[in-house]
């Protein structure tokens, strides 16, 4: 008898079971995948920052106070200078709209946004 030899009885069993093994490699594969997926990115959505956008009225209102307050040459400058950020932190925020501040320093754009409106000299 011949080790490649299968009964006929026994080759649908290994067909199935053929079957089983590639489908259970493809299962594999797909889990290893999403597994990777997930840890790039955090399902709960922690570590990812907002960026400008419809999604954002909140800061898009304040952008727009701070604009109005610092339409004025070297206006952006003294503000960046007051947060003690480079003026192109400031562009990217006012300008290019491309990146939002941390919370402390929005928190310090509001305040400073308030006084501005009440005539009141804000320095911190």
């Amino acid at each position: 008898m011949s080790q490649d030899y299968i009964s006929p009885v026994l080759v649908p069993i290994a067909d199935a079971l053929e079957a089983l093994i590639i489908e259970a490699a493809s299962a594999v594969q797909k889990a290893r995948r999403e597994r990777a997926r997930r840890a790039r990115k955090p399902s709960d959505g922690s570590g990812c920052s907002l960026r400008p956008s419809v999604d954002t009225p909140l800061w898009n209102e304040l952008r727009a106070r701070v604009v109005s307050h610092t339409t004025k040459r070297g206006a952006k400058a003294i503000l960046a200078r007051q947060m003690g950020l480079p003026r192109q932190r400031i562009h990217k925020f006012l300008k290019e709209r491309s990146a939002m501040p941390d919370g402390e320093r929005t928190l310090w754009l509001l305040a400073w946004v308030s006084a501005k409106e009440r005539g009141i000299e804000f320095a911190m």
